[in-house]
Parts: C-alpha cells; structure tokens; sequence
C-alpha cells in the first residue's frame, strides 16, 4: 500500500534558530523528505534566520549536512537534494534588535502562505512576534509555529500567551507537540470513533484502569542544565502525557474539527481531580558503577549539581471526575535511565463478570495496548482455549498489529512527527496543535502538584539505571491489586 500524498500550497517558511539542533535534526530533514515526496511545491522557499553569518550558500552546505546525517540513507537522492537546496535561502537576523529584517522583508513573496518556525528559547518569542509586524513581515493569513516549554508555570505561560495574542490571533498560532503527529496516537482517534466496537466499551463500567508509560533509556546528557530546572513533570507529564491522557478520556467531538477536538481535550484537563502525596512517585537515576558493566552517572553528577531535588523520572496517579471515568484510574509514568526506550498506551479492560470455565491461573483480562515507539502499533489480547487435549484452558494471545506489517513495510511510508505537523501547518490545519486555553489549563492542573512537593521538601527516591524505575512506584499499583505492564522495547 502506498500512502497518498496531498500537495500543500505553495509557501514560504521562515524557520528561525535555522542553525540550532532541532532544525538540523527534524525540521530540515522532515522538509527534504516531504519534497521527496512529492508534497511540497517546487515554488515552496524555506528561509533559514539565525545569528550566524552565512550567505546562501554557507546555509545550504549546513542543511546538506543535516540531510546526510539525519535522513536514512534510501531516502538520500542527489538530484532531489540539489533540487530542494535550490529553494533554501539564509537571512542572518538579531532577534532583538533591527539587523536583518529588512532583508528578510524582501525575501517575502504576495499570495504564498507564510508560516515563521520558532525554534528559538521562548524569552525571544515577543521580540519576534513584534518584530515580525513591525517590519510588516507578517500579514493576517500567516502562521506561527512555537515550540516547547511553553512555560513551566502558569504564570508564564499566560504571559506567553498574552505577548503572541497582542501580535498574532489563536488561529495563527500553532503550539507544537511532536507526540501528536505520530501516527499511532492518530490511529488513536481513528479506532475510538471510526469503529462500533470499542466506543462503547470506552468507559468505567468495562475498562478497569489506564496506564501510559514513555520510558527513555538516556540520561538527560547535554541537556542538565534544562532538564534540572524542569524535570520530568514539567518536560514529559504537563504536555506530551496530558494531551495522551485527553485524547483516550475526552468525548466524541461533534465532528473532526480542530477546535471540536480541543474543546473536548480542554473538558477532560479541566475534570482532572488534585494528585494527592500518596499518589505520586518520583525518583532520580542513580550511577553505574564499573563492576556493572561501563560506568554511568548518576542524576546528580549529569545535572552537575548534587543538593538538587529535580526528578528524572514521576509516577502518577490520576482520576478524572466525569460520568464516563468516575472510578477507573489513570496511571501516568515517565523516566531517563529505564530498562528500554518504549512509549505505550494501554486499555487494561476488566474480567468477565462470572467464569463459566471455574478457576483458571491463565486467565487475564483483555488489554489493548497502543505502541507509539519502537515499531508502532496495536496489539489486543483476547483469551481463547489453549490447544490440546488438556480440557478447557485458557491462554491470552495477541491480535496484533504493527502498521509496518499490517500495512506494507516497503509500500507504506510513515512520516515523522515533525513532517506531518509542518504540512499541516501550511494547511492551516489546527487539530493536532495546542490551544492556549488547553496550555493554561493544563499549568492550572500541575502546579499545584509541584508546589505540594516543593512545600513539603520531599526528595526523590534512587532508582538503578536500567530498572523499571523506584521500588515504590511498584506499590502505587500493587495497593490497588494491580500491577505495571513490563517495559519492553
């Protein structure tokens, strides 16, 4: 099967920070790779904006670069690089004062949508956004593209909010989260509303619990000196989990609307009870030592800071008080330093009311599990008779489907996150982006939770790299009768 490939209009695309780490890893291979494809106009223009003094040329031996270490080898078409290189252009830019913007004024063209990627530090977005409209760069039609943290309280996140909103409206706005382009948490929506036969099982009354694990087996490496002002509450839960954890609780939408969608996720952020102190797990990586293999270190010592308090890994869990979850619990959890690189979802549903086939050791309830990484997929396990002359036995086996497999591993080629989300962008396509009233009232939710533990100075508990994370996040579940799904890669 080959995936269909719909042309976007032509554009120009602006990508500030055009030299930086992301726009290197995702942005500019992602932009290459839907060229490839076929999706992008030979009119499309993408205008690197940094810093650095570069000319065109300089600009495209840097993007070149990036194709040839981030794009897999397969997808690396000489004729096609040199094609896409031609519309790749550089405008050295201080985002804070006055230099470049005239000649990034020029370099815009009438009747092309315009989008501006900023892949910069948030404390530049407001000079940006300014900037942008004084210089009359930016027209009522034009996109914005923003990307995480969009603060790291409430407070700041309205103050972010309300610097875009004085330049640009909501609809111009696109808030970033890669976890919403992946296909898997697409598919997610697809096999909730498209299909009779799970929407009405999608409620307390059938699904005992819900966990979402996103286990890393990195350290946080070059990043300590972010991550040890964020932690894995304010980097993973507040964001990628919460929008995870709205898309499996939140009610049809009306119709497959971008606001109709959010405004349901918006319902379910703002039903989410307080997360009380014996209900959150939070814990630190600790070192490798030699003798157990090569030697790693600890939180403390990759942070550079051994008094810290920050967590590498959280545990939670969460409730949501409406008619559809009253009673069936969410568990949340995420870390650095875990057994194996995996992202999941899982629909633990409950056991049979009455067993007509008496006790059985190998009974287990029905889940559907919903991978999102390694090899994305979804997998149910359903009880049928174990083969055999042995009497009425009972085994779980798995329907499993990977969309690799299930779909043609040659044929069907799935784009990454970033790619999808930047086509939708051109689009104007806003459904799988944050709203700024989803983004609030998320802080809303979470701070809260930080300052309980911050006033209570609690310390998170060690944990061994490669493990599954603390001893006592085992016990968030197993005072509940129920425990963790195994990390697996």
């Amino acid at each position: 099967m080959v995936a269909r490939v719909i042309p976007v209009d032509p554009f120009d695309l602006v990508v500030f920070g055009g030299t930086g780490d992301l726009a290197k890893r995702k942005i500019l291979p992602g932009l290459y790779i839907r060229f490839l494809a076929g999706q992008m106009p030979e009119e499309a223009r993408i205008i690197g904006a940094a810093r650095s003094d570069l000319d065109d040329a300089g600009y495209r031996a840097i993007v070149a670069a990036a194709i040839d270490e981030f794009v897999p080898q397969a997808k690396r078409d000489a004729a096609v690089i040199e094609r896409f290189l031609a519309r790749i252009h550089y405008v050295a830019i201080d985002a804070v004062g006055e230099g470049g913007w005239k000649a990034l004024a020029a370099h815009m063209r009438p009747g092309v949508v315009r989008a501006f990627y900023f892949s910069v530090a948030p404390s530049l977005f407001g000079d940006l956004a300014e900037r942008l409209h004084a210089h009359k760069i930016a027209d009522a039609d034009s996109r914005i593209v923003v990307e995480k943290p969009f603060g790291r309280d409430l407070a700041s996140a309205r103050a972010l909010n309300a610097v875009l909103a004085a330049h640009f409206d909501e609809k111009q706005i696109y808030r970033i989260d890669h976890y919403l382009g992946k296909e898997t948490v697409q598919n997610l929506m697809a096999v909730r509303f498209a299909n009779i036969l799970f929407e009405p099982l999608w409620n307390a009354q059938y699904v005992d619990h819900v966990q979402i694990t996103v286990a890393e087996t990195v350290g946080v490496g070059g990043r300590g000196s972010y991550y040890d002002k964020s932690g894995a509450m304010r980097d993973m839960v507040q964001n990628h989990m919460m929008q995870l954890l709205c898309l499996i609780a939140m009610e049809p939408p009306y119709q497959f609307d971008p606001d109709a969608v959010r405004d349901e996720k918006l319902k379910v952020i703002r039903a989410l009870e307080p997360v009380g102190p014996e209900d959150i797990v939070r814990g630190q990586y600790r070192a490798r030592p030699a003798d157990d293999g090569k030697a790693e270190p600890s939180y403390l010592e990759d942070v550079d800071n051994a008094s810290s308090r920050t967590e590498s890994y959280i545990a939670l869990k969460v409730r949501v008080a409406n008619w559809r979850w009253q009673g069936t619990p969410f568990y949340l959890r995420t870390g650095k330093k875990l057994r194996a690189r995996t992202s999941e979802i899982a629909i633990v549903f409950k056991e049979a009311p009455h067993s007509i086939f008496g006790e059985n050791e190998s009974w287990k309830a029905n889940v559907l599990a919903i991978r999102l990484q390694p090899n994305e997929g979804m997998n149910l396990s359903v009880m049928i008779k174990e083969p055999g002359p042995g009497g009425m036995r009972l085994t779980d086996v798995p329907l499993d489907m990977s969309f690799a497999d299930a779909l043609g591993e040659e044929g069907m080629d799935i784009p990454d996150a970033y790619e999808r989300l930047i086509m939708d962008v051109i689009r104007g396509n806003q459904t799988l982006f944050m709203r700024g009233d989803e983004v609030e009232a998320a802080w809303a939710w979470t701070d809260p939770i930080i300052e309980g533990w911050d006033a209570r100075g609690d310390r998170p508990k060690g944990y061994d790299p490669g493990s599954s994370g603390p001893e006592d996040a085992l016990m968030l579940l197993h005072r509940d009768g129920r425990r963790w799904r195994e990390i697996r890669g």
